[in-house]
């Protein structure tokens, strides 16, 4: 026991109160303070000590105390994480020195004073911090204590340190894992014989991170989860194709023959799809049903992914997002998160170098995007392309990012499998019991170049002169089971030799020469199946009487009662239902219909215009309330979230979940439209061409506000023409509607036509036509008619008499046709492109049919003559026109910023184009001279 003799002075009490604290909360005191009272008692006078201790100082057992928490904090500085054994940086907080002790000191001392399952039975505090080291510095390292959850710390720490994860309280088939990785490693080689110089981003260095995988599957499956996503770059993508989902070694080895089959030509096997062939082999995904050793059946989707690495993150977690939904009723969906998992497999370089990494992380905890935890998968080569980690990145290690957002990380060496293995099962655990993310950073190397085609030795020589040398994750696996007698040699090789007579096999049986048939144009798509989006007055009345209607109790702001006032009456009388209420009974209109509705976006819930106030928010209790949630005639869910202040991994996410729900509307709202240039990664190689490169097929909606109020270059320009540039083989739907009917029934038919024909649909939605008089419907808008492509103009009298059409498309019609010069201009008629692509030359051919005197047609825009729709129009409408009538353009010249940085400035060069649009005096440019479709 302790003596204060040890505490001079005014310590002693200080000891003593702490002491009094201790005994009623021990919890209350510091883990020194308390380890020691644990061990020694109440500081008390004593001359005599007891006889079963003898007289110690304080200090050896404090310092003991900090060695074991530096060591459980630390004891990954000293792990043995480099397969190529690099030595780890160590630090002084693990070395007995620093606290002055010594083994003599430490045998004296009770293991209790270490603490933990590590202590349990332990002769004394060295035999403890022993067994501490070796499992915080052995091969594994693990970090947590940045967690704040206490519960989540002593939760790992009781799991590491009890070692229940791994041998022999969670035992290793060790033959079953040698012909894994047999399996795994005679795959790459044959492929890197039979096919010199093709690329195919190997596995080799990491080849643990196939068991990994199936380890993680089926711990997951075994835990009731029904549908695993797997979302990973090229490396190793080719080896899980084949050994985690299945797909065939012919397969395989037929697109590297040059074999490419059609989607039809590939049959089936039970339970998996095998990929669409659109792109190159290691993009391809994968759908199978995975039963593995566990005998659990899971789905598994391995997501094809674009060059752009981490893009498919945010995709992967938003397909899960929908798996785990319930949307068949009424109200918010519930979540299931046993239902499905993710697992993201990153890139050492690109993990703290895509910024869309810690976009994803970001979303893990917000209510919209939680997907009860994703398990993260870093095959850390320890190289980039050519380039060095302190090259690449400023922390010490890949996964650092992950800590600012209380991740668990374990380190592992690569060539350990049971280590592995054992990293595995903890990141599936954790994930079960506290349904957060987990991080397992495997630590390996690259045995080849970036692809097989590099030779790594120019930048890397040494490194890969020791890699040369180094054995295989099988062979030192193999060596160990025989030198334990668990196998024999001739075993190991006959392992070997099936797995390469086997592949030997199937090439032998590939077609001696590959087939290159003609390319045949795809036939025409077919015409849409028409859909019925008017509605009943008597029902749209019963929904805006609901969506209007205040709930009991429930205070709303003076001003939202006033809006509602003047909805509850808008179906009334003249036009007067704005653009957000059109939506919201759209949206109200296809819950009843039985489809799911999603709407996310940066303050998507209230509007940015203060328009849409879809969730109201009581001013005396702050409690908030969705009246489409509460909907009695709906058949399906409601969901609106804001979103964070990110577009790429948001919009990622949302593209996933539509995939994922392909029967609800999902909808993607911008603050304002040019916030989508930063997504565009996923507008280039998921929105645009996922259908045809991956057969992918998506109804997602964006809404991009659009339209030129002098907000300057940042908020006018959506920039429609970088959608219209990616518009090909009727990909995409683009508008750009002028009216809150048209607005209406395309969110319906785009809702409707799910079942039949998805595709992403971009609206240029507006800012001033939200509440603009001209905008405005009025009941019978909705209750007949449908979607137009073309609007002719409403205001000429006499079509005869126009010599100018002018076509043009969203805002800038309004203005002129609201423009106080429209009234003398009987000769000029404004016809409205509402539909942008697919092009509508049916609708076009007929609205120029009706005026027999045109002399020219104007195309006119707000946006620069570089931007916009004009390129795309200049393909496209010199084909519809009368002989001997020119195209002519009117707008804004070339510039390099989308807008006027000035409301002056903006007003007269909107004047500007008005006035031409209106003047006979004026001759628009005219158009490029472009051959004529016969």
């Amino acid at each position: 026991m302790g003596s204060l003799r040890e505490f001079p002075g005014p310590n002693a009490a200080y000891v003593l109160e702490l002491y009094e604290r201790y005994r009623q909360n021990p919890e209350s005191v510091d883990p020194v303070t308390r380890a020691f009272f644990a061990v020694w008692g109440p500081p008390i006078e004593e001359e005599v000590p007891p006889p079963e201790r003898a007289p110690v100082s304080v200090q050896p057992v404090i310092a003991t105390v900090e060695l074991a928490k530096a060591i459980r904090q630390y004891g990954h500085l000293a792990a043995r994480l480099d397969p190529l054994g690099s030595p780890p940086p160590g630090d002084p907080a693990l070395d007995l020195r620093t606290y002055g002790l010594t083994p003599a000191m430490l045998l004296t001392l009770p293991a209790e004073i270490v603490g933990g399952p590590a202590a349990a039975g332990a002769a004394n505090a060295w035999e403890a911090l022993e067994r501490l080291r070796a499992i915080y510095c052995g091969t594994t390292g693990y970090e947590f204590d940045h967690l704040t959850a206490a519960e989540e710390r002593a939760w790992l720490t009781e799991a590491v340190e009890s070692q229940r994860f791994w041998p022999p309280h969670d035992p290793v088939d060790e033959i079953l894992l040698l012909d894994h990785l047999t399996r795994v490693e005679v795959f790459e080689q044959f492929l890197h014989r039979s096919f010199p110089g093709q690329k195919r981003f190997s596995l080799e260095g990491t080849d643990m991170l196939v068991p990994v995988l199936e380890e993680i599957i089926c711990r997951a499956a075994a835990q009731g989860t029904r549908q695993v996503f797997i979302g990973m770059a090229h490396r190793g993508r080719l080896n899980v194709l084949a050994h985690v989902l299945g797909k065939p070694y012919s397969q395989i080895l037929a697109e590297f023959a040059g074999h490419t089959a059609t989607p039809e030509e590939v049959a089936p096997t039970e339970g998996r799809d095998h990929g669409w062939t659109g792109d190159v082999k290691y993009h391809l995904g994968a759908r199978a049903t995975y039963l593995g050793e566990c005998l659990v059946g899971a789905t598994v989707t391995l997501a094809p992914n674009p060059s752009h690495l981490c893009a498919i993150d945010p995709v992967v977690v938003g397909m899960a997002r929908a798996a785990m939904a319930r949307r068949a009723q009424p109200g918010a969906p519930s979540l299931d998160p046993q239902q499905a998992l993710t697992i993201v497999v990153h890139g050492d370089a690109a993990f703290p170098g895509q910024g869309v990494v810690a976009e994803t992380f970001n979303l893990s905890r917000v209510p919209g995007y939680w997907t009860g935890g994703t398990v993260h998968i870093i095959v850390n080569n320890q190289l980039g392309f050519t380039t060095e980690p302190e090259e690449g990145r400023s922390t010490l290690y890949a996964s650092d990012l992950a800590k600012g957002f209380e991740v668990p990380i374990v380190h592992v060496n690569a060539d350990d499998p049971i280590a592995c293995l054992a990293a595995a099962r903890l990141a599936v655990a954790y994930r079960q019991r506290f349904q957060k993310d987990f991080l397992i950073d495997l630590i390996g190397y690259r045995r080849w170049g970036h692809n097989e085609a590099d030779d790594p030795t120019f930048t890397q020589p040494r490194l890969y002169a020791v890699i040369e040398k180094h054995p295989t994750v099988r062979q030192l696996w193999a060596e160990r089971l025989i030198a334990e007698g668990k196998v024999r040699p001739e075993q190991v090789e006959a392992m070997v030799r099936a797995v390469w007579s086997e592949l030997e096999q199937v090439r032998a049986a590939l077609p001696l020469e590959p087939a290159h048939p003609e390319p045949v144009a795809p036939p025409p798509r077919p015409a849409l199946p028409p859909v019925e989006t008017a509605v009943p007055a008597e029902r749209l009345r019963a929904l805006n009487d609901h969506l209007c209607a205040v709930p009991p109790g429930f205070t709303v702001h003076p001003r939202l009662q006033r809006i509602l006032e003047r909805r509850r009456a808008a179906l009334d009388g003249a036009p007067a239902i704005e653009w957000a209420q059109a939506e919201m009974l759209a949206f109200a209109t296809l819950l009843a219909d039985g489809v799911p509705v999603r709407l996310t976006g940066q303050d998507t819930a209230r509007g940015t215009f203060s328009q849409r106030h879809l969730v109201w928010h009581d001013v005396e209790t702050g409690a908030t309330y969705t009246a489409l949630q509460t909907l009695p005639q709906a058949r399906a869910s409601f969901e609106v979230y804001n979103t964070p202040l990110t577009e790429n991994a948001v919009l990622g996410f949302e593209y996933g979940y539509s995939v994922g729900a392909p029967e609800a509307l999902v909808l993607w709202e911008a603050q304002f439209g040019d916030f989508v240039n930063g997504a565009q990664v996923v507008v280039d190689q998921f929105l645009a061409a996922a259908q045809a490169k991956w057969g992918q097929r998506s109804g997602l909606v964006l809404l991009l506000p659009h339209g030129y109020e002098g907000q300057g270059p940042e908020h006018s320009s959506a920039r429609p023409e970088r959608f219209l540039q990616l518009a090909a083989e009727d990909n995409l739907r683009i508008a750009n509607c002028t009216t809150a009917a048209q607005y209406f029934h395309l969110l319906r038919r785009q809702g409707l036509l799910l079942a039949h024909d998805r595709r992403p649909l971009v609206i240029f939605t507006p800012k001033s036509l939200l509440r603009h008089p001209f905008a405005m419907a009025r009941l019978t808008d909705l209750t007949a008619g449908t979607f137009q492509p073309v609007l002719d103009d409403p205001t000429v009298a006499a079509r005869d008499r126009v010599t100018r059409l002018i076509l043009c498309t969203g805002k800038v019609a309004v203005d002129l046709l609201t423009s106080d010069r429209r009234a003398a201009a009987d000769w000029v008629a404004v016809v409205r492109v509402e539909e942008l692509y697919p092009f509508p030359a049916t609708a076009l051919r007929a609205v120029l049919a009706a005026y027999p005197n045109v002399r020219e047609v104007v195309w006119l825009q707000e946006e620069p003559q570089n931007m916009g729709a004009w390129a795309y129009m200049l393909q496209r409408l010199p084909a519809l026109l009368p002989a001997g009538v020119p195209l002519r353009y009117l707008g804004r010249p070339e510039r390099a910023s989308p807008a006027e940085g000035t409301l002056e400035l903006h007003m007269v060069e909107q004047e500007r184009i008005i006035a031409a649009a209106f003047s006979p005096a004026a001759h628009p440019e005219p158009a490029e001279e472009v051959p004529r479709a016969r």
